[in-house]
């Protein structure tokens, strides 16, 4: 298959200036903009009904804007060629009707047909993008099956592979990995990234927000079939913008691995400090006890924190879920009236929980008041999906502390599910 640098047709952005579109006499998306060029990969998200879908349809030439322009180059898109702009880009719907009487196979050929004369049926070379594209999604072992015995997910990978045999330079996709197993969802948007970073482009209606994340580098949030918000992922998605648009509490934690956003989605607001399940102090910081926090909520638990610092992550958690914690102000050592309040909150819990936070002279104490807890009788787990010497930045006092704790009934617990497991048992 030729690159974007080496072969095929020449790149051309794409943009669309203030378009309105719709259906009968009503508009579903307005006064909407984008510019699209090589390299680009945008996820475009939004609820169910904001016009996403009609907007890619839009830049697609599938419909046409009442008000606005969609250009390719310099080009009006509704004033060219079908076939002319079908060396240029290739749009995968959410869900594509195949004819009954055809294999994986000729579909997928059926991608080569702008490039070919009027006459002119494929050829060697044709077929060889045909079955390079069918390897790209994952479908070759399927070319000589008819689309009639593929499942939904085998149908969606041959379209993708189709779109990959027309060889453009633009990918137009609407929810591309709705009918995918996780494995093929993330190959899939694998294989898309790795064609954007040789030049190619693709914009992608997607739900799931954490992979839109994680594999784009622009985000255009629809509300109401206008633009509410756009940008790189770290611009976008925020707690206000996610509450604003899909009416969902959140907490956005850094990814593990890629460090890109990452969104918890919180239960209903309705009750989320005054849970009827166990009452749990949850010692935390550094953002280590957000994920805990919601799994914790999730389950009912009337829930505190602390000690933390003023604007530490997990604060600025525990503050937007009206927790009730202890707190200390900013680079400070925990002060003994901040030590005490700790102490209040474990007397009120029946379970502490100490997160993998790490360990130095400022926090010591929360170690400290960990024990506390076990001599007044508390059930205390101690979280440590990372070793605490990884952690203890104390020249072993930390680590000294926690074997006093394990030696001393605190139960250690490496996985989140396992933690909540403990939780619930009586």
């Amino acid at each position: 298959m030729s690159s974007p640098e080496t072969g095929g047709v020449e790149w051309k952005t794409l943009e669309a200036t203030d378009v309105s579109a719709g259906y009968y006499d009503d508009d579903v998306v307005s006064g909407l903009n984008l510019r699209i060029t090589a390299g680009d990969f945008i996820a475009i998200i939004g609820p169910n009904g904001s016009g996403k879908t009609s907007f890619l349809k839009s830049l697609s030439r599938a419909l046409r804007p009442r008000a606005g322009m969609v250009l390719l180059g310099d080009d009006d898109l509704y004033g060219l060629p079908a076939r002319q702009v079908a060396r240029h880009l290739a749009m995968v719907p959410q869900d594509s009707q195949l004819a009954s009487d055809f294999t994986a196979l000729e579909v997928v050929i059926m991608g080569r047909n702008p490039h070919l004369g009027r006459l002119q049926s494929a050829g060697p070379d044709d077929l060889e993008i045909a079955r390079q594209s069918m390897e790209k999604a994952n479908v070759w072992h399927l070319a000589d099956r008819p689309v009639t015995e593929l499942s939904g997910g085998e149908r969606q990978r041959v379209i993708i592979a189709q779109a990959l045999a027309q060889d453009t330079r633009l990918l137009l996709l609407d929810e591309p990995t709705q009918h995918l197993d996780i494995n093929h969802q993330l190959a899939l948007l694998h294989m898309l990234s790795a064609m954007c970073s040789q030049g190619m482009a693709v914009v992608m209606v997607i739900h799931d927000i954490n992979l839109a994340s994680q594999y784009c580098n622009k985000i255009l949030v629809i509300k109401k079939g206008s633009e509410f918000a756009r940008g790189t992922p770290q611009e976008v998605l925020t707690s206000a913008v996610l509450q604003e648009v899909f009416g969902v509490g959140s907490i956005i934690t850094g990814h593990a691995v890629t460090k890109r956003p990452h969104v918890v989605f919180l239960p209903s607001a309705d009750g989320l400090s005054a849970g009827a399940g166990p009452r749990i102090h949850l010692i935390c910081g550094g953002a280590s006890g957000a994920p805990i926090m919601r799994d914790l909520l999730e389950r009912g638990a009337y829930l505190t924190a602390g000690v933390l610092n003023l604007g530490d992550g997990d604060e600025e958690v525990g503050r937007a879920l009206e927790l009730k914690m202890a707190t200390e102000i900013p680079f400070s050592h925990i002060s003994r009236e901040a030590h005490e309040a700790n102490l209040e909150l474990i007397d009120e819990a029946d379970i502490v929980i100490v997160s993998d936070f790490h360990v130095g002279p400022g926090n010591l104490l929360n170690l400290e008041a960990a024990g506390y807890g076990l001599e007044s009788g508390k059930r205390v787990l101690l979280f440590s999906p990372a070793s605490i010497s990884e952690r203890d930045h104390t020249g072993g006092l930390a680590a000294s502390a926690y074997r006093k704790l394990a030696e001393s009934g605190a139960v250690e617990i490496v996985g989140r599910e396992a933690l909540m497991d403990m939780v619930e048992r009586p």
